[in-house]
C-alpha cells in the first residue's frame, strides 16, 4: 500500500509540479523586475531612492488588502478559475509598467499589481493541502517556491540582455521592454491555467476512481489533526499572529536582497547591466539547491523551528558579510549567495507550520492572513533601505537592518512557536 501510494503521489507531483513552479516562476519575475528597471528607470525619470523603495514596496500593501478576501474567494470559486484570474490580471497590469512617466503613476501601478497578484501565494499554498498531507508538504512547497531562485536565475541575465539589446528600439527605453516582455507571459499562462489544472482531487480526470480514493482518504487521515476554528478565531489567534510576525521578519531578508541585489552587485564594482544582471544569477542558483535540500531534510526529520532559525542566522550572517567586503565583488557575491541561500531556505519549511495546524476555512484565511501581514515586510524593507541609503549614500546600513530581523526571527521561531 505504501508503494503504490507513493507512486501515486509521484504522479501526482509530476503533473502539478511544473506548471506550478512555471506559474511562481512568472509571478516572482514580475514582482522583483523593477530591481533591475531601477537601474535605467531611476535616472530617466529622476527618481529618488525613497521613491524608487516606496514604489516598490507599495506593492505589498494592495497585496495586504486583498489577500485574504481573495484566499476565501478561491475556495468558492474553485483553484482553476480563480488562479487563472489572477495571472492574466497581473500580467497585463505588468506590461502595462511600462507606460510609467512619474512617481504618482508608479506607485498606482504597483499597488494595482499588488491588488491582482493578492491571493496567489496563499492559494496555491492552500491548493498543495489539497494533495499533499503535512508530512509530504515541505518538500512540495520547497519544488513550488524554488520559482523564486529560478526566477533570479533566469531574470537576472534575462533582464541584463533585454534592457541592454532593446534600448531605443521603436523609440522605447530599455526597462519598458522589459515590463512589456516579461508581463506578457503570465498572461499566455493564466490562460493555459483555465485549461490544465484541476480544483482538486475529486476533479482530476487524469486519475482513476480508485487513484482519487486512495489520495482521499490519505488526505482525510491527515485533516483529522487540524484545527477547524471559526474565522472570527482565526483572527485573534495568537499563534497565528505569533507566526505571521516571524514570517515578517524572514521577508523582510527576502525584500531586502531580492529589490537591492542588482544594486549591490553594482556597488562591487561591476557596471555593465547584462553582466549585474548574470551575476545576480549566482546566489539564486545556490539557493535553488540548498532550499529544496533543506526542505527534504525538514521533512524526513520531522523537526521545524531549528531549520527555520539556522537558515534565517545564515542569512544574516551572509548580508552583514556582504556589507564588509561590498567593494570586493567576490567575497560580495559569495556572501549574498550564503544569504540568498539562508533567506528562501526558511519559506517552504515554514509554510509547513500554519498549513499542519490549521484546516478547512480556517486554513484559507489564516494561510492568507499569515501571508498578508508578513508580505507587509515587502513595503517595509524597500522602503527603508532606500531612506537609508538616500540618508547615508549607503546600502550598509540597510542591509544590517535587515540582517537583525532575521536574527529576530530566528530567536523568535526557537523561543516562542509551539506546533502544538
Amino acid at each position: 500500500m505504501t508503494d503504490n501510494l507513493d507512486n501515486l503521489y509521484k504522479r501526482v507531483s509530476w503533473r502539478l509540479m511544473p506548471f506550478l513552479f512555471l506559474c511562481f516562476v512568472a509571478a516572482y519575475l514580475d514582482r522583483v523586475n523593477v530591481g533591475f528597471a531601477k537601474l535605467q528607470m531611476q535616472a530617466d525619470l529622476q527618481f529618488s531612492d525613497a521613491v524608487y523603495g516606496a514604489g516598490a514596496g507599495i506593492f505589498f500593501i494592495g497585496y495586504f488588502i486583498f489577500e485574504v478576501p481573495s484566499n476565501l474567494l478561491m475556495t468558492r470559486v474553485g483553484a482553476r478559475r480563480w488562479i487563472a484570474r489572477i495571472m492574466i490580471s497581473w500580467g497585463l497590469i505588468s506590461a502595462a509598467l511600462m507606460f510609467t512617466n512619474g512617481a504618482l503613476g508608479f506607485y498606482v501601478l504597483r499597488f494595482l499589481l499588488g491588488v491582482a497578484e493578492a491571493g496567489f501565494f496563499p492559494g496555491i499554498i492552500l491548493y498543495l493541502t489539497y494533495w499533499y498531507p503535512a508530512r509530504r508538504r515541505a518538500r512540495m512547497v520547497a519544488l513550488f517556491m524554488s520559482g523564486v531562485a529560478v526566477a533570479g536565475v533566469i531574470g537576472g541575465p534575462l533582464s541584463g540582455w533585454i534592457m541592454k539589446s532593446f534600448a531605443g528600439v521603436y523609440g522605447w527605453n530599455g526597462w519598458q521592454w522589459l515590463f512589456l516582455l516579461e508581463g506578457l507571459p503570465s498572461v499566455a499562462i493564466g490562460v493555459w491555467t483555465l485549461f490544465y489544472l484541476d480544483d482538486g482531487i475529486r476533479s482530476a480526470r487524469w486519475l482513476s476512481e480508485a487513484d482519487k480514493q486512495l489520495l482521499e482518504r490519505d488526505i482525510a487521515a491527515d485533516v483529522r489533526q487540524h484545527q477547524h476554528l471559526p474565522l472570527a478565531q482565526v483572527f485573534r489567534s495568537g499563534k497565528v499572529w505569533l507566526l505571521a510576525l516571524v514570517y515578517f521578519l524572514c521577508v523582510m531578508g527576502l525584500y531586502g536582497v531580492s529589490f537591492w541585489l542588482p544594486q549591490l552587485i553594482k556597488n562591487s564594482g561591476v557596471s555593465d547591466v547584462f553582466d549585474i544582471g548574470l551575476l545576480s544569477a549566482v546566489p539564486y542558483c545556490v539557493a535553488a539547491v540548498t532550499m529544496v535540500l533543506a526542505a527534504r531534510h525538514s521533512d524526513r526529520s520531522g523537526e521545524r523551528r531549528w531549520h527555520i532559525a539556522v537558515a534565517a542566522l545564515a542569512g544574516a550572517l551572509g548580508l552583514l558579510l556582504a556589507t564588509l567586503y561590498s567593494d570586493n565583488t567576490v567575497i560580495a557575491l559569495a556572501a549574498l549567495s550564503v544569504a540568498t541561500a539562508g533567506i528562501l531556505s526558511t519559506f517552504p519549511i515554514f509554510w509547513s507550520l500554519p498549513t499542519a495546524m490549521l484546516g478547512g476555512a480556517a486554513a484559507a484565511a489564516g494561510i492568507a492572513m499569515i501571508n498578508s501581514i508578513g508580505n507587509l515586510a515587502g513595503f517595509v524593507a524597500p522602503y527603508l533601505v532606500g531612506a537609508i541609503r538616500d540618508a547615508t549614500y549607503s546600502t550598509a546600513a540597510g542591509m544590517a537592518l535587515i540582517a537583525a530581523s532575521l536574527l529576530a526571527g530566528a530567536v523568535l521561531v526557537v523561543s516562542a512557536v509551539r506546533l502544538r
